[in-house]
């Protein structure tokens, strides 16, 4: 099982996963045009999806999904209430390209399983995924405003994870958001703050070779180096040392992290 990170942030989010027999894409954020761009760059075409799982309804996750099942054909998986929350948003989706995917539930594709489990956002029925296949694990949290102990056992001992790590909390607190805004952000159905996520971090990894990609990061209200330099301070307060077993990797809005193995 291999997959990149195509595009993490507020102007657009997108996941690719495969193995030798099936191709995914978790959320469409961008254009259809940049996400073909995106594909080309890592040697993939959207021809090529097996499906799109939805997270949920906000314009950073679908703003590009009904274009590419139009012009694609692609399945698409969303559970029922994100279903009804963004069809008047992404136009005319062909019923045998819509299928309801559940919460908390598991789906096969070969020798792929992919679990669904319930995040806490300001969304309509948000779900994440973790990707499983012969041992391996790759768990992908973001647009949370908390991990609960559920998420946690559910992401527990994940070989890779694409962990949401939006925020400083002093660079949002100071900045130029209006106190409404940086009232929903720090909440329980907000994002997940630089160290919040570190300490979730601390207790979901096990003692094993661990990839962490920092996901979702603000782009107004935090920094790559500042969001590795806190999370692995954290960590380290936990008693785990980056570069040890654990490797912490940045995510981009526009360029690709590499292809890589789970």
């Amino acid at each position: 099982m291999r997959f990149s990170v195509l595009a993490s942030g507020s102007s657009g989010n997108a996941i690719y996963i495969e193995n030798d027999q099936h191709s995914f894409l978790v959320d469409v954020g961008l254009s259809g045009r940049k996400m073909e761009e995106l594909f080309a760059s890592i040697g993939k075409k959207m021809s090529d999806l097996d499906g799109i799982l939805v997270t949920h309804e906000h314009s950073d996750h679908i703003k590009g999904i009904g274009i590419v099942a139009r012009k694609y054909k692609v399945p698409i998986y969303a559970n029922e209430k994100t279903w009804m929350a963004m069809d008047g948003l992404v136009g005319a989706i062909p019923t045998d390209q819509r299928f309801h995917f559940p919460m908390d539930t598991v789906k096969t594709f070969g020798s792929i399983d992919i679990e669904s489990f319930a995040v806490s956002h300001d969304a309509a029925d948000p779900m994440f995924y973790v990707f499983h296949e012969n041992g391996r694990k790759l768990a992908l949290i973001t647009d949370t405003g908390y991990v609960s102990d559920r998420m946690k056992g559910v992401i527990q001992a994940a070989d890779s994870f694409v962990f949401e790590s939006n925020h400083d909390v002093g660079m949002l607190q100071m900045g130029r958001y209006p106190w409404s805004v940086k009232r929903r952000i720090l909440s329980d159905v907000g994002h997940v703050s630089n160290e919040d996520a570190a300490v979730a971090m601390s207790e979901v990894m096990a003692e094993k070779p661990t990839r962490i990609y920092l996901s979702h990061l603000s782009k107004d209200n935090n920094m790559k180096d500042l969001a590795r330099m806190s999370v692995e301070q954290t960590l380290q307060m936990k008693g785990i040392i980056v570069g040890d077993y654990v490797d912490l990797l940045d995510t981009d809005a526009n360029v690709p992290t590499p292809l890589v193995t789970v």
